[in-house]
């Protein structure tokens, strides 16, 4: 199993409240390369917005992830680089296929490409993209999908696909990725509609970031129904997950380290949330207990953990978290202690 490593580039992600920037991501993207870490991930948005956790709605800095990628290409060498997830309404997805291409080719075949169906309406609205019903953007992602896929397996060759959102006519996909079918993750809880649209187009389904491994047993039924449902093996079906890690070097320490978080969390919104359950459903506690959870993962057949060392995504305000992931959790993981 694969352990990859979630990259700050918000405006709320470094210690200190510190602005974002490129070469503050492209630098923890470096040093989880020499930590040991299998990939980094960035997601997508114009803007975030902590309204969601009843917080301040104030729209706060982002990156842009495609671009992003395409700078951490050159700043790497052995990482594998990917977006969990892009929203499938804000690009052509004949541009995220030609995107697509040309950065695994900048990183030698390193791409992995999440494809979600968007959802903070307030960023569809101030960039001019209609924010429509969940079926509509899921219209979209299930487009973007059929593209994506038919123009990554075409070997160079003409593809039409007609959809009811986007389009392609005679579509050429040249220069090719480097392995041709660049990994599709579909991003989202896993409702019917999503696991067939992944069944039917993508590598795989990946979902994120706090659930309990009782729960995700449940959704592998749904995830083989799915592929039934679409005449595909399940066994060809990969699955990814991303999970918050708060780490503690014993008991005392990890609850301190949860404490801290919970305090950090916008709008209280983790103020009635118990210890016990926070480390059942995350990565989170002492690193025996974050390990004996991996392998509990490594178990259900999940090929990669995509670790988030905080109680936000894509934010790094601690960097000791992942240090010490790295030394006590991945490491052992690895065989190396």
């Amino acid at each position: 199993m694969r352990i990859g490593l979630s990259l700050p580039h918000y405006g709320f992600s470094l210690p200190g409240g510190e602005p974002i920037s490129f070469e503050a991501m492209a630098d923890r993207a470096a040093s989880a390369e020499r930590l040991g870490f299998d990939s980094v991930w960035v997601s997508d948005h114009f803007f975030y917005s902590f309204a969601r956790y009843g917080g301040d709605p104030t729209p706060i800095d982002a990156l842009e992830p495609l671009t992003s990628l395409a700078g951490l290409a050159l700043r790497t060498d052995r990482v594998r680089l990917g977006v969990l997830v892009l929203g499938a309404p804000f690009r052509h997805p004949g541009l995220v296929a030609k995107m697509a291409a040309t950065i695994d080719q900048a990183s030698a075949g390193r791409l992995e490409l999440g494809i979600g169906a968007g959802w903070l309406r307030e960023e569809f609205e101030a960039f001019g993209y209609r924010y429509g019903t969940v079926g509509e953007r899921f219209d979209a992602l299930e487009d973007a999908l059929a593209i994506l896929d038919a123009l990554f397996r075409s070997r160079g060759a003409p593809v039409t696909v007609e959809g009811r959102t986007a389009s392609v006519h005679d579509a050429r996909l040249l220069p090719r990725p480097v392995p041709d079918a660049i990994p599709v993750w579909v991003g989202g809880k896993g409702g019917p509609r999503l696991l067939r649209a992944a069944a039917r187009h993508a590598t795989g389904w990946n979902v994120v970031w706090r659930f309990t491994d009782e729960w995700y047993r449940g959704k592998l039924d749904d995830v083989a129904a799915a592929c039934e449902t679409v005449g595909r093996d399940p066994a060809s079906f990969r699955r990814t997950v991303g999970l918050y890690a708060l780490l503690g070097e014993d008991e005392a320490a990890a609850r301190a380290a949860f404490e801290r978080g919970r305090a950090a969390m916008p709008g209280g919104a983790m103020d009635t949330d118990p210890y016990e359950r926070w480390c059942e459903e995350t990565l989170s506690g002492t690193p025996a207990r974050s390990l004996a959870r991996l392998h509990a993962l490594d178990a259900m057949g999940i090929e990669e953990v995509v670790v988030a060392p905080w109680v936000l995504p894509f934010a790094i305000p601690e960097p000791e978290q992942v240090e010490l992931f790295a030394e006590q959790v991945l490491r052992p993981f690895r065989g190396g202690g």
